[in-house]
């Protein structure tokens, strides 16, 4: 039986128990423990007890017959779960108890109980804030194939948090591998503001290999791209004639598709294989240019030489032709196309993509031996995400040189291309009555950037694969942390798909508001101290936790470059002088 009483049960309803100390003596023993989203044991009348997180403390100040001020206080607090037969914490059963009902402090015992529970929670996640001596342990499979998502305003310890949680995946502390064996980890990472690199960058010595993939090293060709993000980056949505743009670019792509895969039976506009955008452009301007001889058996494009074209694909691909002029005379009668000068824009949208080098990763990009991509390179191109061509347990997906206008594209295709591997996989080891054995875990740094609340265009096609991944993805080995410092701001069909939580400091309103929402009804009682939250200290709600819990998150070693600049510090320093050159001619790329 607990022996550290503090009170008794004054009023008890689902949401709430009004517990009261009626003495200033125990109070004040008790203080430092009686802290906003600590714990206490509450009796149920046999060997259950009630586990509630305090909510609300309130002291009244009275006097006594004699003057001398006498002190009450209650505690409000709200039910998080069950200690049956004060051994076992439930977190779905919870019988609440009656008035008159005896009240103790959650001692060290009892936090044991509820934190470390046995086996199944086995991932170690920080240290308790309101008792250092006890780390919580999480249920790590139910954490990690379930999407995650990760909150906090700038400089809350955000991504040091990721960066911890992630080394104790994959072995690191210190600055060293611990594993004797490589593990069989998979962690793709979309760093928007190349913070991460330095948190996986270890000695050679250590036989930890980081895969980075940046705008010069990521290999993304465009023909991997489904119709959705092939119309997103070449055709303008709102011009009058986009459905003629969409129903002659698709036609274009699945002929030239079809010409240079011709082993394939059954081609459609989002089969992955080759085709050459080059010759979908000469395609498309020759449908812009193209004059119908309309002399008796005629009734086809004419070309000046008087050629006529029986079937498009066996000339527009291949150069750019002349045509002849449109005529009313009877020897010499011709009409427009039924395309004729409505693509001026779309192919001048095309040129100005396909010289644009900044999108060479993109629509240009060559193997080291020159080459360009083809068909027979999609095994090696999956293989760079997965971190099978270098033996990489994480890998980083570098965003910060891609160009703004194809950030969406990227993330978008990158995701998809992760998606459907693990989706075709999953059925070929469930056709053996397997699961699959190879998980994946997309983490989207600063989510707000490119899967927003707002159904803008311009983020169209990365919303809608990550929301596939946060709907479907779970089924297929596919789980997704979603990181942000502006969760307000993020598609809420994401958030709500995610099973577990943690949330750093919160500063604004709104984003508090929206966080306190998505969180469990049972957890209000520690989220109202969101805003008050120490750096790395953070709550962590949800289905891998057996109690919602306030925790201390220890710093990675190496840490993500997220440190913010010491002004004042530098402000204060002799006068630097900076190579301008050495900028100018990064920025030039030169």
């Amino acid at each position: 039986m607990s022996t550290n009483k503090i009170g008794q049960v004054l009023s008890c309803a689902p949401n709430s128990i009004i517990i009261e100390i009626a003495d200033l003596g125990t109070f004040e023993k008790h203080k430092s423990d009686l802290q906003i989203g600590r714990y206490l044991k509450i009796a149920q009348g046999n060997n259950d007890y009630t586990i509630a997180a305090i909510k609300t403390l309130k002291g009244v100040n009275d006097s006594d017959r004699n003057g001398n001020p006498e002190w009450q206080f209650t505690i409000e607090c709200q039910a998080v779960g069950t200690l049956v037969g004060n051994e076992i914490f439930e977190r779905g059963s919870i019988l609440l108890p009656v008035p008159t009902e005896p009240v103790y402090m959650a001692d060290k015992i009892t936090l044991d109980k509820l934190f470390t529970l046995d086996d199944q929670f086995n991932f170690p996640f920080g240290l308790l804030s309101l008792n250092k001596e006890i780390s919580l342990k999480i249920d790590g499979n139910r954490f990690f194939s379930k999407h995650i998502a990760v909150v906090g305003s700038t400089g809350s310890g955000k991504s040091c948090t990721v960066a911890k949680i992630l080394h104790d995946v994959v072995g690191i502390a210190g600055c060293k591998n611990l594993l004797c064996e490589q593990n069989n980890s998979h962690i793709i990472i979309f760093d928007i503001h190349d913070e991460y690199r330095s948190a996986f960058q270890l000695d050679q010595d250590q036989s930890f290999t980081l895969n980075v993939l940046d705008v010069d090293s990521l290999k993304l060709p465009y023909w991997l791209m489904n119709s959705e993000e092939l119309e997103s980056m070449f055709i303008e949505s709102n011009e009058a004639n986009s459905h003629n743009q969409v129903s002659q670019f698709k036609n274009a792509v699945i002929l030239n598709k079809e010409k240079h895969n011709p082993h394939v039976k059954e081609m459609t506009y989002d089969t992955p294989v080759f085709f050459s955008i080059r010759e979908v452009r000469q395609y498309i301007e020759n449908m812009n240019r193209e004059i119908i001889g309309r002399l008796p058996n005629e009734n086809l494009p004419k070309l000046t030489d008087g050629q006529l074209v029986a079937d498009r694909k066996d000339f527009y691909f291949d150069k750019i032709h002349d045509f002849v002029p449109a005529s009313t005379a009877k020897e010499t009668k011709a009409t427009n196309g039924p395309f004729n000068g409505e693509f001026n824009r779309f192919v001048s949208r095309l040129e100005t993509s396909l010289s644009d080098k900044r999108l060479k990763f993109l629509l240009d990009p060559l193997k080291p031996t020159g080459e360009q991509y083809s068909t027979s390179d999609f095994e090696e191109i999956m293989q760079q995400f997965l971190g099978y061509l270098n033996k990489s347990n994480v890998t980083i997906v570098d965003l910060s040189g891609i160009p703004f206008e194809v950030l969406s594209i990227t993330v978008s295709l990158v995701s998809r291309l992760i998606f459907d591997f693990c989706f075709h996989y999953s059925k070929l080891r469930r056709d053996q009555d397997l699961l699959n054995d190879i998980p994946v875990m997309i983490v989207c740094e600063e989510a707000h950037n490119y899967v927003p609340q707002n159904d803008a265009v311009a983020y169209r096609s990365s919303r809608k694969s990550l929301e596939r991944i946060a709907k479907e993805g779970r089924k297929y080995g596919l789980s997704l942390m979603v990181v942000s410092q502006r969760p307000s701001e993020v598609s809420e069909t994401i958030f709500a798909q995610c099973n577990n939580f943690v949330a750093l400091r919160l500063t604004n309103d709104s984003d508090q508001g929206y966080v306190r929402r998505l969180f469990p009804d049972n957890t209000s009682a520690i989220t109202d101290i969101l805003p008050n939250l120490a750096p790395g200290e953070c709550i962590v709600v949800g289905d891998a936790v057996l109690l919602p819990a306030i925790i201390q998150m220890g710093l990675p070693n190496p840490q993500p470059q997220s440190q913010s600049v010491n002004f004042h510090e530098e402000w204060q320093s002799p006068w630097r002088d900076v190579t301008f050159n050495d900028v100018i001619t990064r920025w030039r790329k030169e």
